[in-house]
């Protein structure tokens, strides 16, 4: 059989799940997961070992970093010199880590993402703290392993003298599992340790009494308690970091903002870059200037105001729209009896702790092994002095060397490593002095052992001496918090006034639905007339409004919806100009059409929104409840199957309403007698109509004085007296305001009503006639007649047109 015919079957995800599996293994121990034991990834350890192992210690001059990588790559770790370099200047950088572990000489890069210089220009040596990770390494206190070749040796772990991964941080990505830890105050967490050896079965919240929190290299505000407590409970929570900022004053009444501190891992050159874009792109009125005025004294951004500027307002929008502001999400993974497992604080500091018993006991053991080897010596040497001739005899009668120590065995009871060591003692040991020496040196030599047996034997002690280095790490490299800790998480609220310059506008609304928003000065450049606005041929405006920029426009529809449009975001137009469909601005559907448009300055204003429908519904809602910061269509009124809103206009509560329907009946009642209901009502009956009639005008009326114009769909008007219609109760069938022409030989003056308008003092009013013809006539043409009265033609129209649409302007 050839060799091609043994292979055997295999299933892809098998073999696939196998590889996938070894390679996450892998890199989950081996790279980017540290070890909860020294806070350290693989490539990190072999880095501070190899530079422990070449003397590149705090007391040597620098050396060259290519030298130091070329030992962790040749040694330790089989990749790329990148990788090893890559990670031994995150080490070095003050700005990332909480006390940094290399000693850097020359250029490490900066807070602004500038790199590293190449590894043959700059210099490094570990740093004191580092030596506190390495420390007894040598007195057998860790496992070590052989290196990838077999050609040496590489610790496990370190000793680590301090909580490094709490106190340094960590962060890191593999298959399937992240880290994110961050870094914290020295003291504080030494103080938890010790407060945890002292009470085991401590709770959190007195480990929180300790550990206030992270504390980063660049300091900052750190805000959410609860998230720092979730954190801390279960190894994920989430928190803010907010820059630290001052507001100063300068001459001339201008202000500028000052950055102190940057939330950590920021890139300081893109923070300032993304401050300076929201200058150019006058996202926010009022910033002059952005500087980085970083140097020697520390970390300075300013951001410059111009007069008069909302100085809270641009920082509140800062803090919102850029990172000034960002959130922290601890996710607290470690690797723990090579298992990577989500971990608490607690957790933690006891693991840590475990490795330190671990640490401090081979370390006793090393040193009692290596203090009763001594003691033996001793005890051979000063039994030795004290029967000095007989030994000098015995020597002197030996044949060689050999023959000597096998002689001063058998003859005085000595072990072969005694009878060594007075074998190579010096002359000048003879002397009374040193024989004196001796004996002391083995009084003191025997207090140790019995010391070191004491900590063996004993777990307080042991804990005592664990508590004692650590305090003294402490006190040595201890430094003040530079993080501030704030409990509670700041709502960010940002006026309309920083983002929108205050200008007063005009805004239009066509029959057709086109919108535009026009600056006054556009608007005077156009020759500053109100009927010349540009409109598309065969289209008219229905709407022109006097509104501001800080403004929000409500835009109701006949289905019973409403839209919050603020002005500022009306796209804008000159004044000849024909603006921009409506649906481009709100999502409005092909089938609806807007019935009203009401400029709101403040929506807590003590007003109401008064519906009428055209089966002659009426609902009164507050004016509050339709404020919303949805940019969609959102429910105004609740209607019937057939019936659509034909008006909306804003009350004060105060004036009476008055109905008018298609075939001339009319109702006057008191606004109060509907009462105010929720904004998805439905509304209560105002006039009770006929089957085949409909609401067709809405106004608003007060007193006795004034009159009420009429207008049917073929041109006919007339005033009656405001007198001639008696307040009833809402929900009646009303009374006759036009009388309509029949028959044959009669010339008709309309089969319905048009429009209604109630004048206190003239109005102009244009008539829409179909395709666009308009005509225009003011309200004094039209005479005061009776209730019953059928009217004068304001102008002459065909059989065929009727009236579609009317507007009204003050004469």
């Amino acid at each position: 059989m050839s060799s091609l015919e043994n292979f055997l079957p295999a299933y892809l995800e098998e073999v696939v799940g196998d590889r996938f599996g070894r390679y996450s293994k892998y890199i989950i121990q081996d790279r980017a997961i540290p070890d909860v034991r020294d806070g350290l990834k693989p490539v990190q350890r072999r880095i501070l070992y190899a530079m422990y192992d070449s003397v590149n210690t705090p007391d040597k001059p620098y050396r060259k970093s290519a030298k130091t990588v070329g030992d962790v790559m040749g040694n330790y770790h089989p990749h790329g010199d990148s990788s090893i370099y890559e990670g031994m200047v995150r080490m070095a950088q003050p700005w990332k880590m909480g006390h940094v572990l290399v000693d850097g000489h020359g250029n490490w890069g900066s807070q602004d993402d500038d790199p590293a210089a190449a590894m043959r220009y700059t210099e490094a040596r570990l740093s004191p703290i580092a030596m506190e990770l390495l420390r007894d390494i040598e007195k057998r206190t860790v496992l070590f392993k052989d290196n990838f070749d077999n050609t040496t040796k590489e610790p496990v772990v370190l000793p680590s003298r301090y909580p490094n991964l709490l106190v340094n941080g960590v962060s890191g990505i593999s298959s399937g599992f992240a880290t994110e830890i961050p870094t914290h105050n020295l003291r504080e967490i030494i103080d938890a340790c010790v407060a945890l050896m002292e009470k085991p079965q401590i709770e959190l919240d007195e480990i929180m009494s300790y550990v206030k929190g992270p504390d980063f290299p660049t300091g900052g505000i750190i805000m959410g308690e609860n998230g720092i407590r979730d954190a801390y409970e279960t190894g994920k929570g989430k928190i803010y970091i907010r820059a630290k900022t001052e507001i100063e004053s300068l001459r001339g009444g201008k202000q500028q903002i000052v950055i102190t501190e940057i939330p950590y891992q920021i890139v300081k050159s893109r923070l300032v870059t993304s401050m300076e874009n929201i200058r150019l792109e006058k996202k926010v009125e009022g910033i002059a200037e952005v500087r980085d005025e970083s140097g020697r004294g520390g970390l300075r951004i300013v951001v410059e105001l111009k007069k008069e500027a909302d100085a809270q307002g641009i920082l509140a929008y800062l803090f919102k729209k850029t990172d000034l502001q960002v959130t922290y999400n601890f996710n607290m993974v470690a690797i723990v009896n090579k298992t990577p497992k989500q971990l608490g604080i607690k957790a933690m500091l006891e693991a840590y702790i475990a490795h330190q018993r671990e640490v401090v006991t081979f370390r006793t053991k090393y040193e009692l092994e290596k203090a009763e080897d001594r003691a033996h010596v001793l005890e051979g040497l000063v039994k030795a002095l004290n029967i000095l001739d007989e030994v000098i005899a015995a020597i002197k009668a030996s044949k060689n060397r050999q023959d000597a120590q096998n002689n001063l065995q058998w003859m005085f009871g000595f072990t072969e490593r005694q009878a060594d060591a007075i074998l190579t003692l010096q002359l000048y040991r003879l002397t009374n002095l040193e024989i004196t020496s001796l004996q002391k040196d083995l009084d003191d030599l025997q207090k140790k052992i019995n010391s070191l047996r004491a900590i063996l034997e004993s777990d307080k002690k042991l804990t005592n001496v664990i508590k004692k280095e650590l305090l003294e790490i402490r006190e040595k490299y201890g430094i003040d918090r530079r993080s501030e800790i704030q409990g509670e998480v700041e709502e960010l609220k940002v006026n309309l006034e920083v983002l929108v310059t205050q200008e007063d506008v005009l805004v239009t609304l066509s029959g057709e639905g086109y919108i535009k928003r026009t600056s006054m000065l556009s608007f005077t450049r156009s020759g500053g007339e109100r009927e010349a606005s540009g409109v598309k041929e065969g289209d008219y405006i229905k709407h022109i409004l006097d509104v501001n920029t800080l403004e929000n426009l409500l835009i109701f529809t006949q289905r019973g919806q409403y839209f919050l449009l603020p002005v500022h975001q009306v796209p804008e137009f000159k004044w000849k100009d024909n603006g921009t469909a409506i649906v481009n601005v709100i999502p409005l559907t092909k089938e609806d059409r807007i019935v009203s448009v009401i400029p709101i300055k403040n929506f807590e204003d003590d007003a109401s929104l008064v519906f009428v429908t055209k089966r002659g519904q009426v609902k009164r809602t507050e004016l509050k409840e339709y404020q919303s910061k949805r940019s969609g269509a959102i429910a105004a009124a609740k209607l019937g199957a057939e019936d659509t809103v034909i008006s909306v206009t804003l009350s004060r509560n105060m004036q009476d309403v008055f109905l008018i329907s298609k075939l001339g009946m009319a109702i006057r009642f008191k606004e109060q007698e509907v009462s105010s209901m929720g904004r998805v009502s439905g509304g209560v009956r105002g006039i009770q109509l006929r089957e085949d009639d409909e609401v067709a005008a809405a106004l608003w009326v007060e007193g006795e004085e004034g009159e009420v114009l009429v207008i049917s769909d073929l041109g006919f008007a007339k005033r009656s007296l405001l007198l001639d219609y008696p307040t009833q109760t809402r929900g009646g069938k009303g009374i006759q305001s036009f009388e309509f022409k029949e028959g044959k030989r009669v010339k008709p003056n309309g089969s319905r009503i048009a429009g209604a308008y109630f004048c206190r003092e003239p109005l102009q009013i244009t008539a829409v006639i179909k395709e666009g013809r308009t005509f225009t006539f003011n309200s004094e043409q039209a005479p005061i007649m009776d209730r019953k009265s059928i009217g004068k033609a304001m102008s002459p129209m065909d059989k065929n047109d009727e009236i579609v649409d009317l507007l009204v302007s003050k004469s």
